[in-house]
């Protein structure tokens, strides 16, 4: 009889695209997130916790196709008799979601409806270096108010969330753009009913960072070779045509006024354009009218956003200080947050429009860069563990672990094999402990117990000298009544 083949072991490996996060990540984050939230709180944004799966229709963006029915998102098909089921898929971002529950609970809705959500989000796309499939997303939106002064207030919370997670003023920089404007440079080219070279013209226009003005100019005219040495089709546009794209795009002056006054010059009579231009003004003075001036918040035509998404002004923030690269070279941390106006988006399930406009934060991104300012201790500080002298006393420990957490101090008991002292005292290193406490028989029957400072210790032994160490000892007997008090001593002297 032949041997029954055994199933081979799942390999321990974490999927393309995604990552674990452990305790100090964990925490970072969750810190960050009630730093931001207490930001929209109060700015009178409530919190909406909406679901990690929609419809692949509600989702609107990525639509199941024969070939590849998840295209961009994790999709699946519910299995039912007749093999219609319904396609699911995991969000791909927290606006999508809002356009539906606002669609669905509109009548019990305040309007405006201000909300704010936090989440993990999951895109089905090609990973790379820092680009994971599954991220965090911090998004405030308001539904329901065409006035821009919505854009100008999630402007100045953007600022305000900035500052309170850590990031000084001077290191960040929000630009803010209006998609009117650029409608208004079309209509001046004679594209403005062309919806095919539109949108190349955008595509070109979000290259603008990248190869400046000469590259965008032959990019709308006959192409360019890249520096790979391939050459990269134009969109067409002869000299004159360009011009009005070109003149958008180099209209940021010294100043905001400077700013606006050459883009209603890019725009011409446009009226669309015009309209756009009135908004980035009425904007720039409420937030001046705030304190927030173009030292923090700016208007800057550069600013591009997905502009054929959104449907007014546009937002951007990016840290302005400078890191280095994996090759050692000096190069701007660049954006951590963006958004914009969309008044189309919940049109899909009302037929009606509603104005809606809001911002997105990119968590990991913005830890990331207080990580590269400094701002966030990356050391992580353990539990204090009460080691285990002898095993019929665990009521004794559990006790001791049971007065350190009423007090408000993160402990427990060691519940490993407690044979070896020495591997309880490795577990403390390993776990970063900041404090062993001992009571063995000795200790038990004098009434006290030793408390070992595991980080002086650490230091002691690193570079101290005999007498040193004899002068500052790491160890200390106490009466067992004044366990929490030492702990917090040594806790507060270690700044834990």
């Amino acid at each position: 009889m032949a041997k029954e083949k055994k199933a081979p072991r799942p390999k321990a490996v974490t999927p393309k695209g995604f990552r674990d996060y452990f305790g100090q990540d964990v925490s970072d984050r969750a810190e960050m997130l009630r730093k931001i939230a207490g930001v929209y709180h109060a700015y009178g944004f409530d919190a909406l916790e909406s679901s990690a799966v929609e419809t692949v229709e509600a989702l609107g963006k990525f639509l199941p196709d024969v070939d590849r029915p998840n295209e961009g998102v994790f999709a699946w098909q519910e299995s039912e008799e007749d093999g219609k089921g319904d396609w699911l898929a995991l969000r791909y971002d927290l606006t999508a979601p809002l356009a539906r529950v606002y669609a669905q609970h509109r009548n019990e809705l305040p309007t405006p409806y201000r909300r704010y959500a936090m989440g993990p989000v999951w895109r089905n796309e090609k990973p790379g270096p820092g680009r994971y499939r599954q991220f965090y997303q911090c998004d405030a939106d308001t539904v329901g108010a065409a006035s821009v002064a919505a854009d100008a207030e999630i402007c100045a919370m953007l600022a305000d969330c900035l500052e309170e997670v850590g990031i000084a003023r001077g290191d960040y920089l929000i630009r803010v753009n209006n998609r009117k404007v650029l409608n208004g440079v079309l209509e001046c080219m004679g594209l403005a009913e062309d919806e095919e070279r539109s949108a190349a013209v955008m595509r070109t226009i979000d290259k603008f960072d990248k190869v400046g003005e000469a590259g965008v100019r032959e990019l709308l005219g006959k192409g360019r070779l890249d520096a790979s040495g391939a050459y990269i089709d134009g969109v067409g546009l002869s000299e004159a045509q360009a011009e009005p794209v070109i003149a958008f795009l180099t209209s940021k002056g010294a100043g905001n006024g400077e700013t606006l006054a050459n883009l209603r010059a890019a725009v011409g009579e446009s009226k669309v354009g015009a309209e756009g231009v009135a908004e980035l003004e009425e904007i720039a003075a409420l937030l001046e009218a705030q304190g927030y001036g173009p030292d923090r918040i700016v208007i800057d035509p550069s600013v591009v956003r997905g502009l054929g998404y959104y449907t007014g002004p546009v937002y951007e923030a990016e840290l302005t200080f400078e890191i280095l690269d994996e090759k050692g070279r000096k190069r701007q941390f660049g954006s951590v947050a963006g958004g914009g106006r969309y008044d189309d988006l919940v049109k899909r399930f009302t037929g009606q429009a509603v104005p809606a406009t809001g911002v997105s934060v990119g968590v990991d991104r913005l830890l990331a860069a207080l990580r590269e300012k400094g701002r966030i201790e990356t050391r992580e500080v353990g539990p204090v563990v009460v080691t285990v002298m002898d095993r019929d006393r665990m009521a004794d420990y559990q006790a001791m672990v049971g007065e350190l957490r009423r007090a408000g101090i993160r402990a427990e008991v060691y519940l490993g094999n407690p044979k070896n002292f020495g591997n309880q005292l490795k577990y403390a290193d390993k776990r970063q402990s900041p404090v062993a406490v001992i009571e063995g028989e000795d200790e038990k029957a004098r009434g006290v117990v030793q408390i070992k400072d595991l980080i002086l210790g650490a230091q002691i032994a690193e570079s101290a000298t005999l007498e040193e160490w004899k002068e500052r000892p790491s160890q200390f007997e106490v009466p067992r009544a004044d366990l929490v008090a030492k702990v917090r001593e040594i806790l507060d002297g270690q700044g834990a």
